[in-house]
């Protein structure tokens, strides 16, 4: 009998792992970091329940961090297997993987030139060697097209939204059929095209980072040129923590089209994050993957200038002129950004402004969440007057409704939906709707919890 336990995104949003087991075969789904609260991050430091060697293969929905990070940590304890995805997210993670291996590398390094870790010596979870070796591991799949894997079991991949490449995973193994859906985007977003309906599956296992809300009935857009416009108006700067792939390439496009409309003309825009920019040529190179006419994507990067090396960041912190700073990682816990918060959020003129999900125990959550007037960054303490702002609006998540909509699209009801990357509150509201509207049976698994399928 297939089994099914969740390793990580049961109970919090990170560290998405899912093992689908029949007999001596194991299939990973995801392979992701922990991020945020320390009692998180900290797992990220156990060895698995299970011996990395024994995994067959591993199943890629998307390149987000905490579904692809821990990755290079799997082939560095043993795991020799092949990790299927769509080309684009092989693409998208060799950039994520080797970014958070060279930060990883660098971050242990300052830490112990500057003494203020808690280890000595403080030492990265994985380094560059790591990363390369996971990269090289993948094996593109091609979407709706049946693929084999490990143990007569069979994968079939559809577009889930959300990001480049990011795919729902259909896995028929032991005469059950499991439907995952990653992470799951919004309809009718500016960028990326709708989640694709799947027709069928003996078991679901849904994200629910807002399952317990909807999205505001806002123009994104014209909200996110308010902010802009009125932080410059005051003199100020508009620091954007933003995810490196897909955030970034929507903050751009939107940024053009406020320009194309007549607004934010004298305002000058960068894009400090060699990856973002990285990311935004791999936009180039899989143009069906997203709904962006390749001239109109033109014209928006060219209106907006990419900052390469640290000199030149490390100048634009020092820079008193008003204007828009795009900088990862999007939710502040790493990255050239947080150089730019330490620089500008003394200062009321300016704003951090915070545009999609920030989840519990990082440090973008606690600028919004808590009103806090300070943060620690580095080993030092940073006032925090600047004006924090937020547009939930732009985010790549779908809310509540939308994951209802995903699951409507189902011909016959599932023996079993499970909720996972979701934080407790949101997990189990959308487990109460999807009983209530639909009439499924639905449950929300622990952490490393075994569920015979």
């Amino acid at each position: 009998m297939p089994s099914l336990t969740f390793l990580g995104a049961a109970g919090t949003v990170t560290g998405s792992k899912h093992l689908l087991t029949h007999g001596d075969t194991r299939i990973m789904i995801d392979c992701g970091l922990f991020q945020g609260l320390a009692n998180l991050r900290e797992l990220n430091w156990q060895r698995l329940p299970i011996e990395p060697r024994s995994v067959d293969a591993v199943v890629l929905t998307h390149a987000h961090l905490d579904h692809c990070g821990y990755l290079p940590r799997l082939a560095l304890d043993g795991f020799r297997g092949r990790i299927h995805a769509t080309a684009a997210t092989r693409d998208v993670a060799a950039l994520i993987l080797r970014d958070s291996a060279f930060l990883q590398e660098k971050d242990a390094d300052y830490a112990n030139r500057k003494g203020f870790s808690k280890h000595a010596p403080a030492l990265p979870l994985y380094g560059v060697a790591a990363a390369e070796r996971a990269i090289g591991m993948f094996h593109a799949v091609p979407l709706y097209q049946r693929q084999a894997l490990p143990g007569d079991a069979s994968l079939l991949l559809r577009r889930a939204g959300h990001i480049l490449g990011a795919a729902t995973a259909q896995i028929d193994i032991g005469g059950v059929r499991v439907a995952f859906s990653g992470d799951l985007g919004r309809y009718d977003d500016l960028v990326m095209h709708d989640p694709d309906p799947v027709p069928d599956a003996d078991y679901v296992v849904i994200e629910s980072t807002y399952g317990d809300r909807k999205h505001e009935p806002v123009d994104p857009v014209n909200t996110l040129g308010d902010v802009i416009e009125r932080t410059v108006k005051r003199g100020g700067t508009v620091v954007v923590p933003a995810f490196a792939v897909g955030r970034a390439q929507l903050l751009i496009y939107g940024m053009w089209l406020l320009r194309r409309a007549g607004r934010l003309r004298n305002v000058p825009i960068y894009l400090d994050s060699p990856m973002a920019t990285s990311a935004g040529e791999l936009m180039r190179a899989y143009p069906d993957d997203h709904r962006l006419p390749p001239h109109d994507y033109e014209a928006a990067c060219d209106a907006v200038r990419c900052v390469r090396d640290v000199q030149e960041s490390k100048a634009l912190s020092a820079n008193p002129y008003p204007k828009v700073i795009i900088s990862a990682s999007g939710m502040a816990t790493g990255g050239r950004v947080l150089h730019h918060i330490a620089a500008f959020a003394p200062d009321h003129r300016n704003t951090l402004l915070f545009s999609g999900f920030q989840a519990a125990g990082t440090r973008g959550r606690k600028l919004l969440a808590g009103g806090a007037r300070e943060t620690r960054i580095h080993g030092r303490w940073i006032p925090v007057n600047a004006e924090v702002a937020e547009l939930p609006s732009l985010s790549a998540h779908a809310d509540s409704d939308d994951l209802m909509r995903w699951l409507s699209g189902f011909q016959r009801p599932p023996r079993r939906v499970f909720i996972v990357h979701g934080e407790p509150d949101a997990s189990e509201a959308l487990r109460v709707r999807i009983g209530r509207e639909l009439g499924w049976a639905a449950t929300v698994p622990r952490q490393d919890q075994a569920c015979p399928l």
